[in-house]
């Protein structure tokens, strides 16, 4: 009978055993990123039109600022912001013949009003219209990476008695460079 129960009790251990098996595989897992970098407006990097009315006396002789125009940069490095015209001239439309050209220079300003990019702005954007002009300028350097960096800025367009009734247009470019 012991002999039968040392055999039982072999068999049963072998069985454990069987059953206790395992083993592991393993595997290496690595993340490629890319640089990204995107600038845009709420709806899209192709803002809405911002049009200032020159309706009277005053707004003529003193100018006009525009509503507050909000940006925002998503980027996983720092980057600077940069700003220009595409033009040095307004496009015309209105019935005046020939038509007039209204130059940017002296006309048409910009200011940064709110920042949260975590970057500078230069002084001549802070609490003061720059002159837009075609060649890019640095509106906002050493900008932090992250999600939802955003800045607004301000046109201020000063046109003068010069020119003659109709819409003027010009396309503006902001830049968002990685460092």
């Amino acid at each position: 009978m012991k002999k039968f129960f040392i055999i039982t009790l072999l068999f049963s251990i072998h069985i454990i055993a069987a059953r206790a098996q395992s083993t592991t595989a393993t595997q290496n897992l690595s993340l490629s990123l890319t640089d990204i970098v995107t600038i845009g407006f709420g709806s899209g990097q192709t803002g809405p039109t911002c049009n200032i009315v020159f309706t009277n006396l005053s707004d003529y002789a003193n100018g006009l600022p525009s509503t507050d125009q909000t940006l925002k940069v998503v980027s996983n490095k720092q980057f600077n912001v940069t700003m220009n015209a595409t033009t040095t001239n307004f496009t015309y439309s209105g019935t005046a013949s020939p038509a007039p050209v209204m130059p940017i220079t002296n006309i048409l300003y910009v200011e940064v009003t709110a920042n949260s990019t975590g970057g500078t702005v230069p002084g001549i954007f802070t609490n003061h219209y720059g002159s837009v002009t075609t060649t890019p300028q640095t509106i906002i350097s050493n900008c932090s990476n992250g999600y939802n960096q955003s800045f607004s800025i301000e046109y201020f367009a000063s046109p003068g008695f010069v020119y003659a009734a109709g819409t003027y247009t010009i396309n503006v470019v902001y830049t968002a460079t990685q460092l």
